[in-house]
């Protein structure tokens, strides 16, 4: 588990770069992120959805705990607090415990019997637009709001990703 964070450094947006020019995409860009942010924002569990907006649907791209949350599982995301909050006004998600896992996921208890109980939402903003979510999972009480800045930085490396992944 990872207790401290660590700032951002130009090494490490120079390693995304380098992650985006791979060809295995989106696999070397999530797989980039996900190393990057257990350093500097920290997680138990990462995950990346593409926003397919005409179905009210998001498509999880990219786990680093398949057995739990593989690649390709879908879920609605209709008329939700959580939804309008992240996919319609393209605002961060920062859950602090249990009570906000549960009000916002139908997963809940998969995601508290997996004993995570804080959430950070990042929505990637293209154009205007939400084209997916990066996610991040740890213990309760685990984000700061400074992690939301952070988040969004390095999910704005994933607009290539997932605006690919629909063409």
């Amino acid at each position: 588990m990872q207790l401290s964070r660590r700032g951002l450094n130009a090494d490490d947006l120079y390693a995304l770069t380098q992650a985006q020019r791979a060809a295995d995409q989106p696999r070397a860009t999530c797989a980039a992120l996900e190393a990057l942010s257990v350093e500097v924002i920290g997680h138990r569990l990462f995950t990346v959805m593409r926003f397919d907006r005409a179905r009210s649907e998001v498509q999880r791209i990219y786990s680093n705990l398949p057995a739990a949350y593989p690649p390709g599982g879908r879920k609605q995301k209709k008329a939700t607090a959580w939804a309008d909050h992240v996919l319609r006004d393209m605002k961060v998600f920062r859950g602090s415990g249990p009570n906000d896992i549960r009000s916002a996921f139908d997963d809940h208890e998969t995601i508290l019997g997996l004993g995570l109980g804080s959430v950070l939402n990042i929505p990637v903003v293209y154009a205007g637009r939400c084209v997916g979510t990066m996610n991040l999972l740890h213990e309760a009480g685990w984000y700061r709001g400074e992690d939301e800045h952070t988040g969004v930085m390095l999910a704005a490396f994933l607009i290539a990703p997932l605006l690919d992944a629909v063409a």
